[in-house]
Protein backbone atom coordinates (compact mmCIF):
# COMPACT_ATOMS: atom_id res chain seq x y z
CA UNK A 1 0.00 0.00 0.00
CA UNK A 2 1.24 3.47 -0.81
CA UNK A 3 1.48 6.29 1.70
CA UNK A 4 -1.54 8.51 1.41
CA UNK A 5 -3.23 11.41 3.07
CA UNK A 6 -4.78 10.84 6.48
CA UNK A 7 -8.48 11.53 6.81
CA UNK A 8 -10.96 11.72 9.66
CA UNK A 9 -13.77 9.32 10.42
CA UNK A 10 -16.67 11.29 8.94
CA UNK A 11 -18.98 9.66 6.40
CA UNK A 12 -20.15 10.97 3.04
CA UNK A 13 -22.01 9.62 0.02
CA UNK A 14 -21.37 10.49 -3.60
CA UNK A 15 -23.96 9.63 -6.22
CA UNK A 16 -23.55 10.44 -9.90
CA UNK A 17 -26.78 11.89 -11.31
CA UNK A 18 -27.96 12.12 -14.89
CA UNK A 19 -31.68 12.93 -14.88
CA UNK A 20 -32.37 10.40 -12.10
CA UNK A 21 -36.10 11.13 -11.83
CA UNK A 22 -38.08 10.07 -8.79
CA UNK A 23 -35.52 7.41 -7.81
CA UNK A 24 -33.31 10.09 -6.23
CA UNK A 25 -35.79 10.85 -3.44
CA UNK A 26 -36.06 7.17 -2.64
CA UNK A 27 -32.26 6.92 -2.51
CA UNK A 28 -32.01 9.83 -0.07
CA UNK A 29 -34.96 8.74 2.08
CA UNK A 30 -33.65 5.21 2.55
CA UNK A 31 -30.06 6.37 3.04
CA UNK A 32 -31.21 8.28 6.12
CA UNK A 33 -32.38 4.97 7.62
CA UNK A 34 -29.29 3.02 6.55
CA UNK A 35 -27.05 4.53 9.22
CA UNK A 36 -27.31 6.17 12.62
CA UNK A 37 -24.38 8.43 11.72
CA UNK A 38 -24.63 11.81 10.05
CA UNK A 39 -23.91 11.51 6.33
CA UNK A 40 -23.40 14.34 3.91
CA UNK A 41 -24.34 13.70 0.29
CA UNK A 42 -22.77 15.06 -2.88
CA UNK A 43 -24.80 14.85 -6.09
CA UNK A 44 -22.11 14.83 -8.77
CA UNK A 45 -24.28 15.86 -11.69
CA UNK A 46 -23.29 14.93 -15.24
CA UNK A 47 -25.83 17.19 -16.93
CA UNK A 48 -29.31 16.31 -15.67
CA UNK A 49 -32.22 17.80 -17.59
CA UNK A 50 -35.01 16.94 -15.15
CA UNK A 51 -34.09 19.35 -12.35
CA UNK A 52 -34.31 16.63 -9.70
CA UNK A 53 -30.76 16.94 -8.31
CA UNK A 54 -31.07 20.73 -7.93
CA UNK A 55 -34.44 20.37 -6.21
CA UNK A 56 -33.21 17.69 -3.83
CA UNK A 57 -30.21 19.78 -2.81
CA UNK A 58 -32.38 22.84 -2.23
CA UNK A 59 -34.88 20.96 -0.08
CA UNK A 60 -32.56 18.80 2.04
CA UNK A 61 -29.85 19.58 4.54
CA UNK A 62 -26.42 18.01 4.00
CA UNK A 63 -27.13 17.44 0.28
CA UNK A 64 -24.91 19.34 -2.15
CA UNK A 65 -25.49 19.77 -5.87
CA UNK A 66 -22.15 19.62 -7.71
CA UNK A 67 -22.21 20.11 -11.51
CA UNK A 68 -19.28 18.25 -13.05
CA UNK A 69 -19.22 20.48 -16.12
CA UNK A 70 -20.32 17.80 -18.57
CA UNK A 71 -21.07 14.12 -18.90
CA UNK A 72 -17.90 12.63 -17.43
CA UNK A 73 -19.24 9.11 -17.18
CA UNK A 74 -19.76 7.23 -13.93
CA UNK A 75 -16.15 6.99 -12.77
CA UNK A 76 -15.23 10.53 -13.78
CA UNK A 77 -18.29 11.94 -12.05
CA UNK A 78 -17.61 9.93 -8.89
CA UNK A 79 -14.00 11.12 -8.82
CA UNK A 80 -15.17 14.71 -9.04
CA UNK A 81 -17.58 14.18 -6.16
CA UNK A 82 -14.98 12.56 -3.91
CA UNK A 83 -12.46 15.32 -4.66
CA UNK A 84 -14.96 17.88 -3.36
CA UNK A 85 -15.16 16.27 0.08
CA UNK A 86 -13.34 17.81 3.05
CA UNK A 87 -10.45 16.05 4.76
CA UNK A 88 -12.51 14.95 7.76
CA UNK A 89 -14.32 12.44 5.50
CA UNK A 90 -12.54 9.11 5.68
CA UNK A 91 -15.41 6.87 4.52
CA UNK A 92 -17.11 7.40 1.18
CA UNK A 93 -20.15 5.68 -0.23
CA UNK A 94 -20.31 5.68 -4.02
CA UNK A 95 -23.69 4.49 -5.23
CA UNK A 96 -26.16 4.83 -8.07
CA UNK A 97 -29.11 7.14 -7.38
CA UNK A 98 -31.51 4.28 -8.12
CA UNK A 99 -30.38 2.26 -5.11
CA UNK A 100 -32.75 1.75 -2.18
CA UNK A 101 -30.96 1.11 1.11
CA UNK A 102 -32.03 -1.53 3.59
CA UNK A 103 -32.50 -0.29 7.14
CA UNK A 104 -29.15 -0.28 8.93
CA UNK A 105 -27.33 -1.53 5.82
CA UNK A 106 -24.66 1.16 5.79
CA UNK A 107 -23.93 0.66 9.49
CA UNK A 108 -23.43 -3.05 8.73
CA UNK A 109 -20.88 -2.17 6.05
CA UNK A 110 -19.05 0.08 8.51
CA UNK A 111 -19.09 -2.70 11.11
CA UNK A 112 -17.51 -5.05 8.56
CA UNK A 113 -14.76 -2.50 7.96
CA UNK A 114 -13.73 -2.91 11.59
CA UNK A 115 -13.40 -6.65 11.02
CA UNK A 116 -11.32 -6.17 7.88
CA UNK A 117 -8.61 -3.54 8.57
CA UNK A 118 -7.08 -4.23 5.15
CA UNK A 119 -10.44 -3.82 3.47
CA UNK A 120 -10.47 -1.00 0.94
CA UNK A 121 -13.92 -1.53 -0.59
CA UNK A 122 -17.04 -3.09 0.92
CA UNK A 123 -20.09 -4.16 -1.05
CA UNK A 124 -23.56 -5.18 0.16
CA UNK A 125 -25.81 -7.91 -1.10
CA UNK A 126 -27.73 -6.38 -4.01
CA UNK A 127 -31.23 -7.49 -4.88
CA UNK A 128 -33.16 -6.89 -8.06
CA UNK A 129 -36.66 -5.43 -7.77
CA UNK A 130 -37.93 -9.02 -8.17
CA UNK A 131 -36.10 -10.00 -4.98
CA UNK A 132 -33.50 -12.03 -6.87
CA UNK A 133 -29.93 -11.71 -5.62
CA UNK A 134 -27.65 -10.04 -8.14
CA UNK A 135 -24.15 -11.61 -8.33
CA UNK A 136 -22.30 -8.45 -7.27
CA UNK A 137 -19.11 -10.04 -5.87
CA UNK A 138 -17.18 -11.69 -8.66
CA UNK A 139 -13.83 -13.03 -9.75
CA UNK A 140 -11.65 -10.80 -11.85
CA UNK A 141 -12.08 -11.54 -15.58
CA UNK A 142 -8.95 -13.32 -16.77
CA UNK A 143 -8.42 -13.42 -20.52
CA UNK A 144 -10.03 -16.83 -20.95
CA UNK A 145 -12.78 -16.41 -18.35
CA UNK A 146 -13.53 -12.83 -19.36
CA UNK A 147 -13.63 -13.55 -23.08
CA UNK A 148 -15.76 -16.66 -22.61
CA UNK A 149 -18.26 -14.69 -20.54
CA UNK A 150 -18.25 -11.70 -22.90
CA UNK A 151 -18.79 -13.76 -26.05
CA UNK A 152 -21.21 -16.38 -24.73
CA UNK A 153 -22.86 -14.75 -21.70
CA UNK A 154 -25.96 -13.55 -23.55
CA UNK A 155 -26.41 -16.36 -26.06
CA UNK A 156 -25.44 -19.23 -23.71
CA UNK A 157 -26.08 -17.99 -20.15
CA UNK A 158 -25.09 -21.27 -18.47
CA UNK A 159 -21.69 -21.52 -20.13
CA UNK A 160 -18.87 -22.51 -17.72
CA UNK A 161 -16.95 -19.23 -18.07
CA UNK A 162 -19.95 -17.12 -17.05
CA UNK A 163 -20.83 -19.42 -14.14
CA UNK A 164 -17.30 -19.22 -12.78
CA UNK A 165 -16.91 -15.47 -13.35
CA UNK A 166 -20.25 -14.46 -11.82
CA UNK A 167 -19.76 -16.74 -8.78
CA UNK A 168 -23.50 -17.40 -8.73
CA UNK A 169 -23.07 -20.70 -6.89
CA UNK A 170 -20.64 -19.31 -4.31
CA UNK A 171 -21.84 -19.25 -0.72
CA UNK A 172 -23.52 -16.00 0.27
CA UNK A 173 -21.11 -15.23 3.06
CA UNK A 174 -18.79 -12.42 4.05
CA UNK A 175 -15.61 -12.88 2.04
CA UNK A 176 -13.00 -11.18 -0.13
CA UNK A 177 -13.88 -10.90 -3.82
CA UNK A 178 -12.02 -9.99 -6.97
CA UNK A 179 -14.26 -6.97 -7.49
CA UNK A 180 -17.57 -5.56 -6.27
CA UNK A 181 -20.40 -3.90 -8.15
CA UNK A 182 -19.91 -0.15 -8.41
CA UNK A 183 -23.64 0.40 -8.04
CA UNK A 184 -23.12 0.49 -4.26
CA UNK A 185 -19.72 0.62 -2.55
CA UNK A 186 -18.36 1.77 0.78
CA UNK A 187 -14.77 2.85 0.26
CA UNK A 188 -11.98 3.57 2.68
CA UNK A 189 -10.91 6.93 1.30
CA UNK A 190 -7.27 6.13 1.94
CA UNK A 191 -7.59 3.07 -0.31
CA UNK A 192 -9.48 5.00 -2.99
CA UNK A 193 -6.74 7.64 -3.00
CA UNK A 194 -3.98 5.04 -3.14
CA UNK A 195 -5.13 3.99 -6.63
CA UNK A 196 -6.15 7.51 -7.76
CA UNK A 197 -9.84 6.61 -7.76
CA UNK A 198 -11.69 5.40 -10.83
CA UNK A 199 -9.97 5.34 -14.20
CA UNK A 200 -11.99 7.99 -16.04
CA UNK A 201 -11.17 6.40 -19.42
CA UNK A 202 -13.97 3.96 -18.67
CA UNK A 203 -16.95 6.14 -19.52
CA UNK A 204 -19.39 3.48 -18.38
CA UNK A 205 -19.02 -0.20 -17.45
CA UNK A 206 -15.91 -1.98 -16.19
CA UNK A 207 -14.86 1.04 -14.14
CA UNK A 208 -15.75 -1.00 -11.04
CA UNK A 209 -13.94 -4.11 -12.31
CA UNK A 210 -10.84 -2.03 -13.00
CA UNK A 211 -11.08 -0.33 -9.59
CA UNK A 212 -11.40 -3.66 -7.78
CA UNK A 213 -8.37 -5.03 -9.60
CA UNK A 214 -6.24 -2.00 -8.80
CA UNK A 215 -7.37 -1.92 -5.16
CA UNK A 216 -6.26 -5.54 -4.84
CA UNK A 217 -2.93 -4.86 -6.55
CA UNK A 218 -2.33 -2.02 -4.09
CA UNK A 219 -2.61 -4.43 -1.16
CA UNK A 220 -6.21 -3.79 -0.10
CA UNK A 221 -9.17 -6.18 -0.09
CA UNK A 222 -12.57 -6.01 -1.76
CA UNK A 223 -14.96 -7.42 0.84
CA UNK A 224 -18.47 -8.73 0.17
CA UNK A 225 -20.81 -8.09 3.11
CA UNK A 226 -24.15 -9.83 2.40
CA UNK A 227 -25.51 -9.00 5.85
CA UNK A 228 -26.03 -5.49 4.42
CA UNK A 229 -28.73 -5.41 1.73
CA UNK A 230 -29.82 -2.89 -0.88
CA UNK A 231 -32.18 -3.00 -3.85
CA UNK A 232 -30.99 -1.73 -7.23
CA UNK A 233 -33.80 -0.58 -9.48
CA UNK A 234 -31.37 -0.35 -12.40
CA UNK A 235 -31.37 1.16 -15.84
CA UNK A 236 -33.43 4.30 -15.11
CA UNK A 237 -31.19 6.90 -16.74
CA UNK A 238 -29.94 4.57 -19.50
CA UNK A 239 -33.18 2.81 -20.40
CA UNK A 240 -33.59 4.80 -23.61
CA UNK A 241 -30.03 4.34 -24.82
CA UNK A 242 -29.61 0.57 -24.91
CA UNK A 243 -27.68 0.35 -28.18
CA UNK A 244 -25.23 3.05 -27.13
CA UNK A 245 -24.80 1.47 -23.71
CA UNK A 246 -24.15 -1.95 -25.25
CA UNK A 247 -21.45 -0.43 -27.42
CA UNK A 248 -19.91 1.26 -24.37
CA UNK A 249 -19.93 -2.05 -22.50
CA UNK A 250 -18.04 -3.84 -25.26
CA UNK A 251 -15.56 -0.99 -25.65
CA UNK A 252 -14.84 -1.02 -21.91
CA UNK A 253 -14.46 -4.81 -21.86
CA UNK A 254 -11.83 -4.59 -24.58
CA UNK A 255 -10.02 -1.74 -22.80
CA UNK A 256 -9.86 -3.73 -19.57
CA UNK A 257 -8.29 -6.77 -21.25
CA UNK A 258 -5.99 -4.69 -23.47
CA UNK A 259 -4.69 -2.71 -20.49
CA UNK A 260 -3.58 -5.94 -18.85
CA UNK A 261 -2.11 -7.67 -21.89
CA UNK A 262 0.36 -5.25 -23.40
CA UNK A 263 3.12 -5.91 -25.89
CA UNK A 264 3.41 -7.35 -29.40
CA UNK A 265 3.04 -10.93 -28.18
CA UNK A 266 -0.56 -10.18 -27.22
CA UNK A 267 -1.50 -8.39 -30.46
CA UNK A 268 -2.98 -11.48 -32.22
CA UNK A 269 -4.98 -12.44 -29.12
CA UNK A 270 -6.35 -8.93 -28.67
CA UNK A 271 -7.25 -8.80 -32.36
CA UNK A 272 -9.30 -11.97 -31.85
CA UNK A 273 -10.86 -10.47 -28.74
CA UNK A 274 -11.89 -7.35 -30.64
CA UNK A 275 -13.43 -9.46 -33.40
CA UNK A 276 -15.29 -11.64 -30.90
CA UNK A 277 -16.66 -8.67 -29.00
CA UNK A 278 -17.69 -6.98 -32.22
CA UNK A 279 -19.56 -10.08 -33.34
CA UNK A 280 -21.27 -10.35 -29.97
CA UNK A 281 -22.34 -6.71 -30.13
CA UNK A 282 -23.91 -7.24 -33.56
CA UNK A 283 -25.76 -10.35 -32.42
CA UNK A 284 -27.09 -8.81 -29.22
CA UNK A 285 -28.09 -5.56 -30.94
CA UNK A 286 -29.89 -7.47 -33.68
CA UNK A 287 -31.80 -9.56 -31.11
CA UNK A 288 -32.92 -6.38 -29.34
Amino acid sequence: MTDSKRYGDALAAVTVTYSPGETLDRFLDTLAKATTLPVRVVLADNGSQDGEPERAAAEREDVTFLPTGGNLGYGGGANRGVAALPDDVGWVVIANPDVEWGEGSLDKLLDAAKRWPRGGAFGPLIRETTGEVYPSARLLPSLGRGLGHAVFGKVWPQNPWTREYRQEKAAITERPAGWLSGSCLLLRREAFDSVDGFDARYFMYFEDVDLGDRIGRAGWLNVYVPEAEVVHIGGHSTAGASARMLAAHHSSAYRYLADRHRGPQWAPVLFAVRLGLGLRLKLVTRRR
